[in-house]
This record gives C-alpha cells, structure tokens and sequence, in this order.
C-alpha cells in the first residue's frame, strides 16, 4: 500500500526580522511532541536554519531555492524532506516575496516554493509599533500573489491583550484569521554572530529552548487549525541531487567546517559515496583512505589560531593534495590560502595550497546567488560547465585577483551581471568564496 503524501505549510513575513524561526522551530517542536512526522525546509541558500530544524524533529531539514536549483533539483530536495513525513513545515527567508530579477517561479523567492508546490502559506506579523495597520500589510500579502493562498496569520510581539484585540479587529475587516499570538519575550531568541544563529551544535541548551518554544505554542497558537490548514503536495524522493567529487570523501566536520548543504551529502551517499569526517580543530589530517577532499565553509576565522598549530592536519592536507584532489568552499577556502588574518588584525599561516590570503579583520560584506562557469576540470565538475552558488562572508582577499591561468570560474550574480573571475585553482586543489548548490 502506498503511504499518502506529505502536505505542506509556508512560514512566512513581510520582511526579515519579523519572527520566522521562532514561529518555524516553536511549530516544529510543538507538532512532532503530538506525534506528527513532521519535518523541516528552509526557502533560500540559509546553510544555518536546516540543523535546527532537524533538532526540533530528529528528521532532515533540506534548502529550497528556486533560483539556484533546477526543477528536478528542487523537486529532488523536497522529496527529500517528505520522505517518511506526514507534513512539510518551510520557513521563509527574508520577505515572503524577496528574490532576483527573474522569471516568475524562479526568482529564489519563498513564494515561488509555496507556488510550486501548493503549500498554504502561514503569515507572521511582528506588530510591534502598528495595530490596526497591520490588517494593510497582510493584506497585501494576500493580493500580492495569486499564485498562493495565505491560511491565516500568527502574531509576533504582541504587547498586551489590548493591542491583540486592536490587531484581531484590522485583520477580521479584511477576512484573514488570527491563528495565534505570541508576546514580547527576550528569553525566546536564540543567540547570534556575524553569519546568523550560533550553530546548533553549539547552543548548548538548545533542546531545553526548544522545548520552552514548543511550550509557548501549545499554549498561544491554534495548532489544530494551522495542521489542517497543511495542503498541496510534496513530490517523491528522487535521483536527480548532485553527485558526488570521488567515492570515499573526506569531510572536513566541526565547529571550523559546518556548512554542508543537506541536500549535497545526500546526493553523495545516493550515489554510492562514502563520507569520512575528520575535524582540523582535533589536528585530524584526511584520512589515507579517501580519494578527495572537501573543506566546507564554516568558522576558521574564529578558530584561526588553533588551526594554525595544527601541524598533522596542515601537513596531512599537504600530502593528501600532492595525489588527489582538495576543494575548499569559503572557510574551506581560506584554509587552503597562504594565510589568514584574524579580527584582530593577527595573520595565521594556513595550508598555502593556494595563492590567496584573506583576512577577517578588514570586514566586508559579501552576498548574493554567483552563477559560475567552471575554467578547468576539477571536483566541481568540466571545463564550461555552470553551476550556482551564493556567497556570504566578511572576509577580504588580500592578494592581487587571479588571472584565467589560476581562477576556478568566471561568474555573475543573480541577475547576470559579471563579476569577474573567481576563486583559485592550482594542481589538484580548488576554492571559491561560493557554496555550491546544483547545477546551471
């Protein structure tokens, strides 16, 4: 007998900051301690959000960006997060309509996700400073779109029960029920730094908030009506992630080397690929028995002096890539270089497998999707192929720009405009500031 699909729901806001992982992680929690299957996703190239949502279910968390993957690619990841759920919560990034200049149903937007998939979207309204105005916004929310049908909305930061009421009254004027509320609580917001959220592996009292979430929930939101109003679809799991860099992998994996898509290690074990973790912070080198490596991106800028003196993983990373191929995204990337230079304005010698030095004390910020199309084969994939990416760092290179001799890529942004070569590529080793999501 065939299991019934997942249904879906769209967490969604206005704008950032409005409340969207607190509302997402308090539903999650709250739904799976009733004994849903539910699982997570996160709309957008956010590498962050997916582990908390996997903690708040002890189910995979996938990205969903209609920008950066391919239909079957994306069709693919959400399959991924339906697999063995009866429900599918996403939360939005930034605004429920914020993406590129692009065709519709590919601008990377969370309303585009919603749209394909026929996921009811759960609006969240920080009313902090408006009452009745903010009938207007969500309303706007409603019409803005029709692909999409918005369920109702949740209230965040609600002063007392006064301004509830007045909130209550604008959104009944225009038809959009009210299917909960929570309160001001400085308590409910989880700690962060420069990328986002402290990884979930480092709140230390995560399931203890988690739990403190989903107790807000039961007591402030209708979560009978927000499971009901779970509809659309979500397809079947799927072949088509991408494939894996070599058989055996070293994984770079620990507080320095986090930030590994989902959706990319599952598509390396469909594949047949053994995953090795290792952790440079443990001075662990690759392990002898793999055939490529990968360095993910993560936190070495915090961590730059411990990797420093970490003389057997420097010098096992050394002699893994004279034989076979190391690629480095981002952190993984600033590992590779000559050397790193701390907030502090201190520099740290790094692996010099690559011509690059970066630094973190001269801070500027860099973000956004990087269509590439690759100069040289390598464990990205052949010569011309195109790939995209999104690049998001604080970090300056300090030295001169490669030429096409040394460069991994040309690229653009989201909307085509070219921003030159990128990353470097020397022998069998590779980097880039961007993390790869799927192919062009």
């Amino acid at each position: 007998m065939t299991e019934p699909a997942a249904r879906g729901l769209l967490v969604a806001a206005p704008r950032s900051g409005s409340g969207k992982t607190t509302v997402t992680l308090a539903l999650l929690r709250a739904l799976a301690r009733r004994g849903l299957r539910v699982a997570g996703a996160k709309c957008g190239p956010d590498y962050i959000d997916p582990a908390f949502h996997a903690a708040a279910t002890g189910r995979p968390s996938v990205n969903l960006d209609s920008f950066a993957m391919t239909d079957a690619l994306l069709d693919a990841a959400a399959g991924m997060a339906g697999q063995g759920a009866d429900l599918v919560v996403a939360e939005g990034s930034m605004g429920l309509f914020d993406g590129v200049a692009a065709a519709e149903g590919r601008s990377g937007a969370n309303a585009d996700v919603a749209a394909r998939y026929g996921w009811p979207v759960i609006l969240v309204l920080d009313v902090s400073g408006a009452a009745q105005s903010a009938a207007a916004v969500a309303l706007g929310c409603r019409l803005y779109d029709p692909r999409l049908t918005v369920a109702g909305v949740i209230l965040n930061k609600v002063a007392s029960p006064r301004h509830r009421r007045l909130v209550e009254a604008g959104l009944a004027r225009v038809g959009l029920p009210v299917l909960g509320a929570l309160a001001r609580d400085a308590s409910l917001v989880l700690p962060e730094r420069h990328l986002g959220l402290v990884q979930a592996e480092e709140t230390g009292d995560l399931a203890a908030r988690l739990d403190r979430l989903a107790e807000l929930a039961e007591a402030g939101l209708d979560l009978d009506a927000i499971a009901a109003a779970a509809a659309g679809r979500v397809p079947p799991a799927s072949g088509a992630l991408p494939p894996p860099p070599g058989q055996r992998i070293a994984l770079a994996r620990d507080a320095a080397f986090s930030f590994v898509y989902p959706h990319m290690a599952a598509g390396w074990r469909a594949a047949g690929a053994e995953i090795h973790l290792f952790s440079p912070l443990a001075d662990e080198a690759p392990p002898e028995a793999c055939d490529a490596c990968w360095l993910p991106g993560g936190y070495p800028e915090l961590q730059a002096g411990r990797l420093a003196a970490a003389d057997t993983f420097l010098s096992g990373l050394r002699a893994f890539a004279r034989t076979r191929p190391v690629h480095g995204e981002c952190g993984g990337y600033m590992v590779l270089g000559e050397g790193l230079e701390d907030a502090e304005g201190v520099r740290h010698a790094m692996a010099g497998l690559l011509p690059v030095a970066t630094s973190y004390a001269r801070r500027k910020l860099h973000l956004g999707y990087r269509v590439a199309t690759l100069l040289a084969d390598g464990p990205l994939g052949r010569a011309g192929a195109r790939l995209v990416g999104h690049e998001f760092h604080y970090a300056s290179e300090l030295t001169a720009p490669p030429d096409e001799t040394e460069a991994l890529a040309r690229v653009t942004d989201g909307e085509d405009r070219p921003l030159g070569l990128a990353g470097h590529r020397r022998g069998q080793v590779s980097g880039s500031f961007f993390h790869l999501i799927g192919p062009r």
